[in-house]
C-alpha cells in the first residue's frame, strides 16, 4: 500500500471525481480540484459570500448570529457540502448558514452559477443524477428547489419529510421519489426529471410516522418502514400498490434501523433495535431466513483479530496480519436500558457487497466486531451462514465495501491505522483464500477518521479532523472479477 502525502481539508469534505481521475477539497471557503496521479492543484476557486439582495432584504437583525456560525476563525466562509456531477464537468459548493451555492465548471475556470436560498433558509444541495441539476433542501422541511442549469428556472416541490434519509432517484435517473408530509398524512411524490420534474404520481403511504425509504436496486419496489416506535416494513410498487408488509412475531420490540437490498432485488435484509436480522423474498415479502447476534462466533466462522499492540511493535508502517482462529469465540456484548432513551442496541450497518454473496453487519452493541454472513448465489441451497468475524481493540467507525472488486472490504476505527480484509487473495494451491491484515499510516500524527473508496475501487481516501490522505494498492495482477 503506497501512501500520499498529507493535505489540509476542512469538515471531511473531500471526494474523488466520478472517473477518479480528480480530487476535490474545500478548505474554509476555497475549493481545490487535485490531479488524482500527481497531486498537482488542477482549479482553484474562492467562494464570494457578498448577500444578494434578496437575501440581504429579507434578513432580519436575531438573523444575524447564523451567518457568524458559518465563519472560521479567520473569518472565512466555512463550505458546508460540495459535490461533483455525474460527468466531472462541474462541481459544487454550498455554504448552509449563509443560504447559497456555487457551482463551477472544470473546462471554464470563469465560469460560475450562483443559488441563493432566500427567506426559507438551506440545510443542503446537492447533484441530482443527470449532473444538470441542483437539489436544495430548505429549513423547516418548507420544500425542495430544483435549479436548472441549462434553462436556470427552478421547480418547487413543497412539505419534504426528510431532507438526509426520505428521497430517492431510481438508478437509471429517471425518477425523483420525495417522501411528503401534506395534512399531517405520509404522502409520496414521483417526478419525471426527463419532463422539468413534473408529478408523475401521488399518493398516501401506509406509515403514520415514516422513517426512512430504500427503492430496490431494479427501480421495481420500494421498502418503507414506521418510526423507532414500531416495527413493520411496507414494499409498495411506485404506482402506490401494497405489495407486502413485514413485522416480525411475536414480540416485535422497537423499530427498525436498517434495511439492505440485494444487488438482485430478489432479497431484502432488515434490521432493528434488537440481535436480528430478518431476509425477505420478493415473490412473497415473507421471511426466509433469521441471522441472530450470539455471544460465541460458531465453529465454523473464521475470527480475524487485531494483535494487541501492534502499532507500537511496528511503529506504524508495514501491515500485520490479523490473528487467524477458529471458532467457537466469545464476543463481549454490551448490554444497555432499554427503559433509557438511545439504547446502545441493534445493527448499524447493514450493506451487501458488489455481487451479493456477502452481507456485512455492524451491531451498536458490539462496536469493535464486524460480522460477514455469506449469502448464497442462485442454484445453491438457501442458508445464509456467518462466514467470518473481524473482531477489534477499538470500536469501528466505518466500514466500506469496494465499488467495483467483489470481496475487498476497508474498516478504521480512529487510530492510524488502516484495516482491509478481502477473500480474493490466491492461495499456494491456486485457490481463493480470505486475508486480513492491518496497515500503519506512516505519519507521526493522522488518526483515520473515516475512509472512503475511489469510484474505480484502486484507491482510498483516509480523513482525519482537518487532513486527508490517498492510499493505493501496488499495482499487481487483476484479481478475478
Amino acid at each position: 500500500m503506497d501512501f500520499t502525502q498529507i493535505y489540509q481539508q476542512s469538515s471531511g469534505l473531500v471526494a474523488f471525481s466520478k472517473g477518479a481521475h480528480f480530487i476535490l477539497t474545500a478548505i474554509a471557503d476555497r475549493l481545490i480540484v487535485r490531479r488524482a496521479d500527481n497531486f498537482t492543484v488542477a482549479r482553484s476557486w474562492q467562494l464570494d459570500a457578498t448577500p444578494s439582495g434578496t437575501t440581504a432584504a429579507t434578513a432580519s437583525p436575531p438573523a444575524r448570529p447564523s451567518r457568524s456560525n458559518a465563519l472560521d476563525h479567520a473569518g472565512n466562509t466555512v463550505i458546508s457540502h460540495i459535490g461533483w456531477s455525474c460527468d466531472s464537468e462541474y462541481v459544487l459548493a454550498a455554504c448552509a448558514k449563509l443560504g447559497f451555492v456555487r457551482v463551477y465548471r472544470m473546462r471554464d475556470e470563469d465560469w460560475t452559477a450562483r443559488i441563493d436560498a432566500g427567506a426559507e433558509g438551506l440545510v443542503k444541495a446537492e447533484w441530482a443524477l443527470d449532473g444538470r441539476h441542483v437539489l436544495c433542501f430548505s429549513e423547516w422541511a418548507l420544500r425542495v428547489t430544483v435549479w436548472s442549469l441549462v434553462t436556470g428556472l427552478a421547480t418547487y416541490i413543497q412539505y419534504p419529510l426528510h431532507p438526509d434519509r426520505g428521497y430517492t432517484f431510481r438508478e437509471d435517473g429517471r425518477y425523483f421519489v420525495l417522501a411528503e408530509r401534506h395534512r399531517s398524512k405520509d404522502t409520496l411524490g414521483v417526478y419525471d426529471t426527463v419532463d422539468s420534474y413534473k408529478l408523475a404520481r401521488h399518493y398516501p403511504l401506509p406509515t403514520s410516522s415514516m422513517a426512512s425509504l430504500s427503492l430496490s436496486p431494479t427501480g421495481n419496489y420500494l421498502a418503507v418502514w414506521e418510526g423507532p416506535l414500531e416495527y413493520k416494513l411496507y414494499i409498495l410498487s411506485l404506482t402506490g400498490e401494497v405489495q407486502g408488509t413485514f413485522s416480525p412475531n411475536p414480540d416485535p420490540g422497537f423499530g427498525i434501523r436498517n434495511v439492505a437490498w440485494h444487488p438482485s432485488s430478489m432479497f431484502l435484509a432488515v434490521g432493528g433495535w434488537d440481535d436480528k436480522i430478518h431476509i425477505l423474498e420478493s415473490v412473497t415479502w415473507g421471511r426466509v431466513s433469521t441471522l441472530e447476534l450470539g455471544s460465541r462466533v460458531p465453529p465454523r466462522a473464521t475470527v480475524w483479530r487485531e494483535p494487541e499492540k501492534w502499532l507500537e511493535a511496528t511503529e506504524g508502517r508495514g501491515f500485520l496480519s490479523y490473528e487467524r482462529l477458529q471458532g467457537p469465540h466469545p464476543l463481549t456484548i454490551i448490554r444497555s436500558d432499554p427503559s433509557k432513551p438511545n439504547p446502545k442496541n441493534g445493527t448499524v450497518q447493514l450493506e451487501f457487497n458488489k455481487t451479493g454473496t456477502l452481507l456485512l453487519a455492524r451491531y451498536e452493541n458490539v462496536p469493535t466486531a464486524v460480522h460477514l454472513f455469506a449469502f448464497p448465489t442462485p442454484g445453491e441451497p438457501f442458508t445464509p451462514h456467518l462466514r467470518s468475524v473481524l473482531v477489534h481493540t477499538k470500536p469501528v467507525l466505518h466500514a466500506r465495501w469496494n465499488p467495483v472488486r467483489r470481496g475487498s472490504l476497508a474498516l478504521n476505527c480512529g487510530e492510524r491505522a488502516l484495516y482491509m480484509w478481502s477473500d480474493e487473495w490466491v492461495g499456494e494451491g491456486g485457490s481463493e483464500e480470505e486475508m486480513a491484515e492491518c496497515i500503519g499510516v506512516p505519519a507521526k500524527k493522522f488518526d483515520v477518521k473515516d475512509v472512503r473508496w475511489a469510484p474505480d475501487g484502486k484507491g482510498l481516501l483516509l480523513i482525519d479532523r482537518d487532513t486527508f490522505c490517498c492510499a493505493f494498492e501496488v499495482e499487481e495482477d487483476d484479481p478475478a472479477p
